[in-house]
């Protein structure tokens, strides 16, 4: 797998690239004022606003360099083949051991919420059920040690 690559759907590489138009645009303009203000206040080396505003800088100029990175090295993920565990994937998968189902979103990275089911195929499960088909078991180490589970069913 390229670990260059970040898998993304179309709707969120469309909220990463609207909040990246957001930070480079209102943002960045609301800290240049933040800045003045401050720089007008006084003394800069005792001026608490104008630190705060220099962090504030520094952490939205990081999050514009991440963006970038990301939506330059995303792939969409769209229509995919259902025979197989894939990035967009719907995968329904049975623990051995308690017959307790669950069902996962493969995803990138940047789209993790396992509250939501959604699951990268970076965790370890995502690495393990990747390129499984419906009815093949795979094992791998989980925190609490090696787990078996069982594909159910790809959608």
């Amino acid at each position: 797998m390229n670990t260059d690559k970040e898998y993304l759907t179309q709707t969120k590489f469309d909220e990463f690239k609207k909040e990246l138009e957001y930070l480079k645009s209102t943002k960045r303009t609301e800290i240049a004022k933040q800045l003045e203000y401050a720089k007008s206040l006084g003394d800069l080396s005792e001026n608490a606003e104008y630190h705060e505003a220099r962090n504030t800088q520094a952490i939205v100029e990081d999050r514009i360099n991440h963006l970038e990175s990301l939506l330059k090295s995303a792939q969409i993920v769209s229509a995919h083949d259902t025979s197989t565990a894939n990035v967009g994937s719907v995968v329904t998968v049975e623990r051995t051991g308690d017959k307790s189902r669950k069902t996962y979103t493969l995803v990138g990275s940047e789209e993790t919420d396992a509250v939501k089911g959604l699951i990268s195929v970076r965790s370890p499960l995502g690495l393990a059920v990747r390129g499984k088909s419906k009815g093949e078991v795979f094992s791998f180490n989980a925190p609490s040690g090696a787990v078996t589970y069982k594909v159910i069913d790809i959608k």
